[in-house]
């Protein structure tokens, strides 16, 4: 997966996908237990390339690097590596980088009674309510969350 830096903001930096190459990776068959050891197999059967796994569309998707800790309670933190699909359509409850006043956020989209809010997972940072007063789009629905273990 090579990263070609399109757009830098304060608080992601986007990167376009690059699909052309492959590199497929040993898959395991039977999936990894999480709880009690499996003595079944000690074999890799499969094999996986993350490029046909993570990119539905390839014209529309692009990466992002989170820059802040607004979103952490969801799993996103500061350096996690975004995959955000423009081709999917946003609903209540998805996670989306949207664009507002001039500026990149990514938020959680959630519709109540008095309009559209942008909501953070952190206490520490409070909703953002949409007015017809915001220049306001959603740019994009993050389709998967990169980063390592913590």
């Amino acid at each position: 997966m090579r990263l070609s830096r399109i757009h830098s903001d304060p608080v992601l930096d986007f990167y376009t996908v690059d699909v052309t190459t492959s590199l497929e990776l040993p898959l395991f068959g039977t999936g990894i237990s999480a709880g009690f050891p499996s003595p079944a197999e000690d074999y890799i059967e499969l094999a996986l390339d993350l490029n046909k796994e993570l990119v539905k569309h390839p014209a529309a998707t692009f990466y992002a690097r989170v820059k802040g800790n607004s979103m952490v309670d969801a799993g996103i933190e500061d350096g996690d590596l975004l995959v955000i699909d423009k081709a999917l359509e946003p609903k209540e409850g998805s996670i989306a980088v949207c664009y507002i006043d001039g500026e990149f956020t990514v938020k959680r989209l959630a519709l109540r009674d008095d309009g559209l809010y942008l909501v953070p997972a952190n206490e520490e940072f409070k909703p953002i309510r949409i007015t017809e007063e915001n220049e306001f789009l959603v740019w994009g629905i993050v389709a998967y969350i990169i980063h390592k273990p913590r």
